[in-house]
């Protein structure tokens, strides 16, 4: 009964989604609108909370990502004081600035392969465009088009976890940046936001990743302000990939911040 029962158990076990905490260091460059330049960040996932640390300069910017409460935080580390936004409301308000009716995704594999950071990658080939407006103006119309290659690695660590995170994520019709800038560009947001919708439905997790963000189709004074702001570029790359627990306190503001709500 005992050997009856074991075997039971284990064949529970074996059945159980694999969880593993999920840490991905990365070097991120963008340029375009005036800014360029090269970031290091760390991702911490653990379940559906996500933290997200940058280094610039002598600062670090953390954001925290708390899917199932809808919150985000952010702060940094040479100030004590932390916002917090409302994501629920926050991404219905983006939704209702950009048309995902008409937008247009297209990720497919290219046929090629490389090594990247010991890992073989298959490439892919990115396609988005999306309508949106500038500052909510419905007279004021744009399309945002995100086009590049990326490179997908399925089987590395963290894997399920990655996906299991982005897809809920997506669902929420979460975007992954200061609210502040997706106000003023929620194109781009939302366009960026289904990129990583498009990358977890592939798979695995993108190794790394070459994108150019066009805004164009503006008339009248828009067309003027597309051509000041011009295009960007950004880049990414996974240099380490680590399944190591993670404390519960990581996703959470600091203790002795003030907590400011943001709308």
């Amino acid at each position: 009964m005992n050997r009856v029962l074991l075997t039971i158990l284990f064949a529970l076990v074996l059945a159980l989604p694999a969880y593993a905490d999920v840490t991905i260091k990365q070097t991120n460059t963008g340029k375009g609108m005036g800014v360029s330049g090269t970031t290091a960040s760390t991702s911490y996932i653990k379940g559906n909370k996500m933290r997200m640390d940058t280094v610039q300069g002598d600062k670090t910017i953390s954001m925290i990502f708390d899917i199932d409460a809808q919150k985000m935080y952010m702060f940094e580390s040479k100030k004590k004081d932390a916002e917090v936004w409302d994501m629920g409301s926050f991404a219905h308000e983006i939704g209702t600035s950009v048309d995902t009716a008409n937008m247009k995704v297209s990720l497919k594999p290219n046929g090629q392969t490389k090594e990247i950071a010991g890992k073989t990658a298959t490439g892919y080939d990115m396609d988005i465009s999306i309508p949106a407006t500038m500052g909510g103006n419905k007279e004021m119309t744009l399309v945002v088009s995100l086009t590049g290659p990326t490179w997908i690695v399925k089987g590395a660590p963290g894997t399920p976890d990655f996906l299991r995170f982005y897809k809920a994520a997506a669902d929420k019709g979460w975007v992954f940046s200061d609210p502040r800038v997706a106000k003023a560009s929620p194109g781009p947001a939302r366009a960026m936001a289904e990129m990583y919708r498009q990358l977890a439905e592939a798979g695995g997790i993108p190794y790394e990743t070459q994108m150019d963000i066009k805004m164009g189709g503006g008339s009248g004074p828009l067309a003027g302000i597309l051509a000041k702001m011009g295009n960007m570029s950004t880049s990414s790359m996974v240099e380490s990939i680590d399944t190591a627990p993670l404390p519960d306190d990581l996703f959470a503001v600091p203790a002795g911040y003030k907590v400011n709500t943001k709308k």
